[in-house]
């Protein structure tokens, strides 16, 4: 695999790139921010934001407007307003410095499994499976064949999730989520209304193997409770996880139904005359 690693500090750089290179990991470097964005597209990108001439933020928001390359931010900013910022901005993972190489080695594997074109994971999901449709089916759905029900758009409320072009729309409105967000609205949506462990959602949306810290989730929660509009889309469990549901505040329940469309609280005479009302 190809890594872009955008550090100046060569303190740091230097160690990260031997680091990386006893996994297998061929590193290029880039030491400013224009460098990176001449570099060509490699298959993942480590950017810190403290670059000398431009900021981090400026050089994932131009990656991002022009790639889907997978984006790890590695920073000294360990505030959640930056992590926030960095992640709606585009990047799929965070990671505050100081780190440890196994652990930035463990999301890179996370992001880059995530990041897998869906025929490829279909393809390893259903190997030796004699359907003509294996290799778009969606890991899960055992027992199907061809076109799986769970590649129609699922519906949560007025959330509608596409699984197969990984779009989202609320109340019709596209939503724009990175890519980690989206997986781990997947994650709940799979099950919506049910109560998702947090350990049972790193496993899942990140890696089994996962060394990092869960106050990532806690990150993309909120940047995904933020892109919904309402905190209430997901529920903090507390001691347990997350769950997603319809907030009260757009439940269908709640809407103006045809036949209350109009309902005067004193209907008016089917002869026309005048209002019971009028004239007392």
């Amino acid at each position: 695999m190809q890594v872009l690693l955008i550090e100046d500090d060569e303190r740091i750089a230097g160690p990260l790139a031997e680091g990386l290179a006893r996994y297998g990991y061929t590193v290029e470097r880039a030491r400013t921010g224009s460098a990176a964005l001449a570099a060509d597209e490699p298959d993942m990108v480590l950017l810190d934001l403290g670059l000398p001439d431009m900021d981090g933020i400026d050089v994932c928001r131009a990656l991002r407007r022009r790639s889907d390359v997978p984006i790890i931010m590695i920073t000294a900013r360990g505030e959640e307003i930056d992590r926030v910022l960095g992640l709606e901005l585009g990047a799929d993972d965070y990671m505050a410095k100081p780190f440890g190489v196994r652990e930035l080695v463990a999301r890179i594997r996370a992001v880059s499994r995530r990041a897998r074109p869906p025929a490829t994971a279909g393809a390893h999901a259903t190997e030796g499976a004699a359907a003509p449709g294996g290799p778009d089916r969606v890991p899960g759905a055992a027992g199907t064949t061809g076109a799986a029900p769970t590649e129609a758009p699922q519906a949560v409320g007025p959330l509608v999730i596409d699984r197969r072009t990984r779009q989202v729309h609320l109340h019709g409105t596209p939503v724009a989520l990175a890519p980690k967000e989206f997986d781990l609205l997947v994650h709940l949506a799979a099950d919506a209304g049910a109560v998702c462990s947090r350990r049972e959602i790193v496993d899942q949306v990140w890696d089994p193997h996962f060394f990092g810290p869960t106050k990532t989730l806690d990150v993309h929660v909120a940047a995904l409770r933020r892109k919904l509009g309402d905190p209430a889309w997901i529920e903090t469990v507390r001691r347990v996880g997350f769950r997603l549901h319809v907030p009260d505040a757009v439940r269908p329940s709640d809407a103006v139904r045809p036949s209350d469309a109009v309902r005067p609280s004193v209907a008016v005479r089917p002869s026309g005359g005048a209002h019971p009302a009028a004239g007392t």
